[in-house]
């Protein structure tokens, strides 16, 4: 007899994605299929930062279907603001299958155990969960109602019965506590403290998370009787994040005013293309060392060829800082234009200095202490190594 996600299973293990066969068990008994709604979206070639839909029937929609890849489900919080159904932010998903199974293998759950998911989402990671535990030891928290419904709609006609619950993640479910796992589909800045207040000591929590400058990697905690939970990061994990959490999706220049009175025009000796640099570790570092960043960068005209190589810089922080900086090969200074409370090339530069100090390390490297307090300590190699930026002079 054919399995219901046999297909998937079967790409899967191509892959090399499932080790764990008792988790290989539930990829094929679970119809990833049934779980896919009537409208995905996908990104707009031609208009690009849309995404627009895709319809069941739709050629497009079948390979969708098939491959190793996560389906956005939802726009915009359930409001698509563009015509014909198109959508500017992507706000819930269908996630990629390998990475569904490398969460769950990194939960290292056992029989008996009780787990909270935080994110139900179309209810297919909240399915693989029930088969491999049983619908009473999974409880799911999904925080748009609408996403909820349909995804309680879809366990029902797969004959499962988990636990579920309308309301916010963040918040978790302490009616049910406490969970020897709790596992998150949808990515933090803040590891919320009710996540490992709702966990037993010793028990696990899997996120995604990311202290905001780059999509999250997935962090494996371990909750410490003391209230706290530390652990290292494991691996890509891009999510959408906690609703609470993200930023808006206005574009940069609504946080820059060039033509501001109080900006100060100065150099820096930072590479203003620092903030471009791609590597894993660092934009961690980064991130936890200059919080709130966002940036845009831009190439000279490639027909300005007396500026061949010369790029301007922004970076922003969402609540009235923002600085300028003009790279140019011949190296620094950098001319520079700032304004606001903080000095984000300083912010930069130190957390660079921090980085390189490091050895560059890469992100594998690097773990994080979630203190009993809330407080959120990056370390490298282990909880007695953190990583912190000098003062600022």
């Amino acid at each position: 007899m054919t399995q219901p996600g046999a297909g998937i299973a079967r790409a899967l293990t191509v892959k090399g994605a499932i080790q764990d066969e008792v988790w290989h068990r539930a990829v094929l008994a679970v119809d990833r299929d049934a779980f896919v709604p009537d409208t995905v979206w996908v990104p707009d070639d031609d208009e690009p930062g849309w995404e627009r839909p895709v319809t069941r029937g739709d050629p497009e929609f079948d390979p969708l279907l098939a491959g190793d890849w996560a389906l956005v489900t939802q726009v915009d919080d359930g409001k698509p603001s563009g015509p014909d159904g198109r959508g500017r932010v992507p706000s819930s998903s269908l996630s990629q299958p390998s990475l569904v199974v490398a969460m769950l293998q990194a939960l290292d759950v056992a029989d008996g155990m009780r787990v909270l998911e935080i994110g139900t989402g179309t209810g297919y990671n909240t399915a693989l969960l029930c088969e491999r535990l049983g619908a009473d030891r999974v409880t799911s928290v999904e925080v748009d109602p609408a996403v909820a419904g349909q995804a309680a709609a879809n366990l029902r006609a797969a004959g499962y019965k988990p636990h579920l619950v309308v309301g916010d993640g963040a918040v978790g479910v302490p009616g049910r506590a406490p969970f020897d796992r709790v596992i998150a589909t949808v990515a933090a800045k803040r590891v919320p403290m009710t996540w490992i207040t709702q966990t037993r000591p010793g028990g696990v929590i899997v996120t995604p998370w990311g202290p905001g400058f780059d999509s999250a990697a997935l962090l494996r905690l371990t909750v410490s009787g003391d209230g706290s939970a530390r652990g290292r990061m494991v691996g890509d994990a891009p999510f959408m994040w906690l609703r609470d959490q993200r930023f808006g999706a206005e574009p940069w220049h609504v946080h820059v005013d060039e033509d501001s009175p109080d900006a100060v025009a100065g150099t820096v000796l930072v590479n203003p293309r620092v903030v471009t640099d791609r590597h894993p570790g660092w934009r961690v570092v980064l991130g936890q060392l200059a919080p709130g960043l966002g940036y845009a960068s831009f190439d000279a005209d490639p027909e300005n060829t007396a500026a061949a190589g010369e790029a301007s810089v922004y970076v922003y922080d969402r609540a009235g800082s923002w600085a300028l900086g003009e790279y140019t090969p011949a190296g620094p200074p950098y001319e520079s234009r700032r304004a606001g409370p903080r000095d984000l090339w300083s912010e930069i530069a130190a957390a660079r200095e921090v980085w390189e100090r490091a050895g560059r390390p890469a992100r594998e490297r690097l773990g994080l202490t979630v203190t009993a307090d809330g407080g959120h300590v990056l370390w490298l190699d282990g909880p007695e190594n953190p990583i912190e930026a000098p003062p600022l002079l």
